[in-house]
């Protein structure tokens, strides 16, 4: 391993460690699984009549829900009505028990379906399950003990039935509503149900997800709303041949929507994939903590949806273990409508609220507890991600940013192979999209368009991207993976990593909200990087005053001490010159200083710039004033001034290519090292003689 690669491993090794110890253990447990492998294919929608209906006895009740019906849909369903009191069965878990060969079709009618036979807890064996208990709260149980005890989890449970169609009778989903009451984990479970089809109905109200579906090969979930959950609203995980069309999730405390490990299909490729595992279009998901959640959401595209009023749009990330397929890869977003997704739900967390018992949490009137740490008021958040494709997207109206991006050390999801560490985030393109102004024309602007902590290789975005940190981005050329310019870092911008291992402490179970991250409500002087900043300027403050205090005793002493008229006039000049440049360049000093802790507090790449030039002028000019008398001090400041002037450059002008480590890295820990070589110099020193002075003072100058 060359010695820079080796560097900079270490480095990654460190900060990983930190970032592990901070991080919660996982976002969702499940039993070992196996992705599939490829094979199925997406189902059709089949228009037949239904071979079981499912519906309520109370006649009354049927007609008030059907009164608004159109007439022809009215009559279909006042039909089945008939029919299914003679031949049908009162709960959709009852119907899906009778189900015995593949291609069948169920039929719910309209009502409120709560599922009474499933709700009772465990008993018997079913009760003592020898299965590991997950850090939220549940069993890890294996699909053999899904078959045996179907209700220990799930209000209704799918289990190996192929080829099913489950289909509300309604005019719109909220016809027919499956209600687990917080009750269950999940309120349908679809587990090894290869070309399982779900359309037009409300799944509700659990302690986990509304619609789970696991280890499947081919799905659809057509006109399917999903509301008021702990956790997800739709849930697939480890699938392929998937399709979300013309959903809606709201109130869930983690994802509306969920894909999780999909199937890593396009692993190994570049951005040319002949397929992508799973489509999601026309969907909204609105009022979540998360819109949209891919941990490990592989060849995904996603598509004509719309993400808003949630804290963030739409996340993809690879900071969780055991879930299979990371690092996330290979998703595509494109012509999605996302905004205004600035709700802040930390309010709930920490008044005490969602410690309550799910069903006194109110999430009927708006509640939405987060399980997840993450920054309120962003468009679209990658966390350790490779071959993104954001496309064509609409993005206003977010406090934060329109996009982030943020790399994720492989220690994290328990890769522990070094030369990994740097393995995300890798080749995202962000091209065509527009920012600041809604369908309608009505300028909305981010706060910033764009977030992006520095590292990863081959990153770019479109031009004209409007206020981004930093200030200046790599460029996408017309053709991935090119780029007109970038950069490749192995390791994020140190302010931005601290950040985010300081933020990455959030707790839901606990109820702990960092201090100092401003995700969760720190401003101003509050926040852990104007902190850092403020503690910078002053002990760097203190160290200019120290210099220009020592100038001016120097020509104070040069000029009151008798034993000097010996001295020549240019020697006192010069000192007098010397005395000229550390003050100006002090002052300088102190004007950066300030304005990079209100950088900070503003989180401004511009003043941050400016901030950096001034105490550049002021390394360089105090410098030059030592170099003379304290050679090897006054050229590393020069060199320090130098790195400064380069950092500045690198946010905001150009991305310096090549290097592996921004410039930032290097000024700041050369800058700590300066520091104790400035207390050294500065150090009172044996008082000399009258007739050493005038010596002494020829040899300096």
């Amino acid at each position: 391993m060359p010695p820079m690669r080796r560097f900079a491993t270490v480095v990654a090794l460190s900060s990983s460690l930190l970032l592990l110890l901070a991080a919660p253990a996982l976002a969702h447990e499940e039993r070992p699984i196996t992705l599939p492998d490829g094979s199925g294919s997406l189902p059709v929608l089949r228009r037949a009549e239904p071979d079981l209906l499912v519906c309520k006895t109370d006649a009354d009740d049927f007609a008030r829900r059907i009164a608004a019906f159109p007439d022809p849909l009215k009559q279909r369903n006042l039909s089945l009505f008939a029919k299914c009191q003679k031949s049908g069965v009162r709960d959709l878990q009852e119907a899906v028990d009778k189900v015995d060969r593949p291609g069948m079709t169920i039929a719910l009618l309209p009502g409120l379906y709560q599922e009474e036979p499933s709700q009772a807890a465990p008993t018997g064996d079913c009760a003592h399950l020898p299965a590991r208990w997950s850090t939220w709260g549940y069993q890890i149980l294996s699909f053999e003990q899904q078959q045996r005890c179907p209700h220990n989890q799930n209000l209704v449970a799918i289990l190996g039935k192929k080829d099913l169609q489950i289909e509300g009778t309604g005019a719109s989903p909220l016809d027919v509503i499956v209600d687990a009451q917080y009750r269950k984990l999940n309120a349908i479970r679809a587990d090894r149900t290869d070309g399982v089809y779900f359309r037009n109905l409300t799944a509700q109200r659990t302690t986990f997800n509304s619609l789970y579906i696991l280890e499947t090969d081919g799905f659809v979930i057509d006109q399917v709303l999903t509301r008021w959950n702990d956790e997800y609203g739709f849930l697939t995980f480890a699938s392929d041949h998937g399709l979300y069309t013309d959903c809606e999730a709201y109130g869930n405390g983690d994802g509306g929507l969920y894909p999780g490990s999909a199937s890593n299909i396009n692993d190994g490729r570049g951005h040319e994939v002949p397929r992508y595992a799973i489509e999601i279009r026309r969907c909204k998901s609105h009022d979540n903590a998360l819109g949209y959640s891919g941990t490990a959401g592989d060849s995904m595209w996603v598509h004509d949806n719309e993400f808003y009023d949630n804290m963030v749009g739409a996340t993809m990330d690879s900071l969780w273990p055991s879930h299979p397929g990371l690092p996330q890869n290979h998703a595509k977003f494109e012509r999605n409508e996302i905004h205004d997704n600035n709700k802040d739900y930390y309010e709930y967390t920490r008044n005490g609220t969602c410690a309550k018992p799910p069903a006194q949490r109110g999430y009927e009137q708006g509640v939405v507890c987060s399980q997840t740490g993450a920054p309120p008021g962003t468009g679209v958040l990658v966390a350790g991600g490779n071959y993104n494709v954001f496309r064509n997207n609409q993005i206003w109206g977010h406090n934060r940013a329109g996009f982030g991006l943020f790399g994720v050390p492989a220690f994290i999801r328990g890769e522990n192979d070094l030369a990994k560490q740097a393995d995300t985030s890798n080749y995202n393109r962000y091209e065509g999209n527009v920012f600041g102004v809604s369908p309608t024309g009505e300028r909305r602007p981010n706060a910033l368009d764009v977030w992006w902590d520095g590292q990863g290789t081959g990153n770019c975005w479109q031009a004209g991207v409007g206020r981004s940190s930093p200030a200046t981005l790599p460029v996408c050329a017309a053709k991935a993976p090119e780029l007109s310019g970038g950069s490749s870092r192995w390791l994020a911008e140190p302010v931005k990593l601290t950040k985010l291992y300081l933020c990455a402490d959030y707790s839901a179970a606990q109820a702990r909200l960092p201090a100092g991250c401003d995700w969760f409500g720190a401003s101003g002087f509050g926040k852990v990087e104007t902190q850092l900043a403020l503690g910078g300027s002053v002990v760097l403050g203190l160290i200019a005053a120290l210099f220009c205090r020592r100038a001016g005793q120097a020509v104070r002493l040069r000029k009151g001490d008798p034993s000097s008229n010996g001295v020549a006039p240019a020697v006192a000049a010069r000192s007098e010159y010397r005395q000229r440049l550390i003050v100006a360049g002090s002052l300088c000093g102190f004007v950066g200083l300030a304005l990079d802790v209100l950088a900070a507090a503003a989180e401004s790449t511009l003043l941050a710039a400016l901030a950096l030039l001034l105490m550049a002028a002021w390394w360089l000019c105090l410098g030059a004033a030592l170099r003379r008398g304290r050679a090897v001090f006054g050229w590393f400041t020069i060199v320090l001034g130098l790195l400064a002037g380069v950092d500045a450059f690198d946010r905001v002008v150009y991305l310096i290519p090549v290097i592996p480590l921004g410039p930032g890295w290097s000024r700041g820990l050369l800058t700590g090292f300066w520091v104790l070589c400035a207390v050294v110099v500065l150090a009172p020193r044996r008082r000399r003689t009258a007739d050493e002075a005038p010596l002494q003072a020829e040899v300096r100058a």
